[in-house]
């Protein structure tokens, strides 16, 4: 399967359209499905694979690094792999029992490129992002850990996850006055039940030229329409390990339930699945470079890889945007 391709915002890195992110591999997922649902995405024409050194999503210090391990043992497996693939991965969460283990201190983000690496058996990745925003660390201390990372080979880029529009900016600003690495993407959680980044963020990643790669734009599994009222389904990200209390709180609520039933009825006038449509929502999105697909098994990449090819009609497309855009303000809605 051939799949569209995009520059990573202002940069000279080509990706495709679609990502794999990977948090369900090593908890959710075992190895030899989360190596199967690799091989899907690859035949579906996705070479950009995302994944982060805390992860699987919910496992704790327990099981973190073992995503980046499954990860690394399907790059291996093959002569030539790793050529074939732009890999991102994140460091910022917890690694270890000391206070220093996370953060984006100097000291720390050094040791987890090196760890990442390590489990990831390769020599580079070929964008290392925040996972998240330290403030208890000055950002030119961050930005000069990144800088050395970069020139040292062991990232191409750099980009940052889970950051205020406000707090990117001014770490754009420092990067640029200081002549360091800076930032070429963001990764915002997306989805039309969470559009709180069209206000700010998306409009500063345009202007800036950043590249886009949104995570969850199935909230969590919601707009695939599986799940019902009650009790959340077992095996799901909204019943395992520690994530299940953040799942449960950002999507499980009468809300968003009543918005998926009518997502979906939309989706059936238009004879597509309501995964399909809510991807394709998106993609459609001029701001977005590629949204990160997850699965637990290589059968829901079915639906998801169909949104690259589905063709959002204007006109469904501005009915999603008027019934979701009370999802454009946040918490006032609750």
């Amino acid at each position: 399967m051939t799949l569209a391709t995009t520059r990573l915002g202002r940069t000279g890195l080509t990706v495709s359209r679609l990502a794999l992110g990977t948090m369900t591999f090593g908890l959710q997922t075992e190895e030899p499905v989360a190596h199967q649902i690799l091989d899907k995405a690859a035949e579906g024409g996705i070479n950009f694979l995302d994944t982060a050194d805390v992860y699987p999503l919910g496992g704790g210090l327990e099981t973190a690094g073992a995503t980046e391990e499954i990860l690394g043992r399907w790059l291996r497996a093959a002569p030539g792999r790793r050529a074939g693939f732009i890999v991102a991965t994140k460091a910022f969460g917890r690694m270890g029992p000391h206070p220093w283990d996370q953060g984006s201190s100097r000291k720390h983000l050094l040791d987890a490129i090196d760890a990442s690496l390590k489990r990831l058996q390769t020599d580079y990745v070929d964008l290392y992002q925040l996972h998240g925003d330290d403030a208890s660390t000055p950002l030119d201390e961050t930005l000069e850990a990144l800088n050395t990372i970069v020139r040292s080979g062991r990232a191409r880029y750099v980009g940052v996850s889970n950051f205020l529009a406000y707090r990117l900016a001014r770490a754009l600003g420092r990067a640029e006055l200081r002549g360091l690495t800076t930032f070429v993407s963001v990764q915002p959680r997306y989805s039309l039940l969470f559009r709180e980044i069209e206000r700010e963020l998306l409009p500063l990643a345009q202007e800036e030229g950043l590249g886009v790669i949104p995570y969850n734009p199935l909230a969590g599994g919601l707009l695939t329409g599986k799940h019902r009222r009650g009790a959340p389904t077992e095996g799901t990200r909204f019943t395992l390990g520690n994530a299940a209390e953040r799942y449960q709180e950002r999507y499980w609520a009468d809300r968003y339930f009543d918005t998926v039933d009518q997502l979906q009825a939309l989706a059936q006038e238009a004879g597509v699945s309501l995964t399909t449509l809510s991807v394709a929502w998106v993609l459609a999105n001029p701001a977005v470079t590629a949204p990160l697909l997850g699965a637990s098994r290589p059968e829901q990449l079915t639906d998801t890889l169909a949104a690259a090819d589905y063709a959002l009609d204007a006109g469904l497309k501005q009915r999603l945007d008027d019934l979701t855009h009370v999802y454009r303000w946040g918490d006032s809605v609750r």
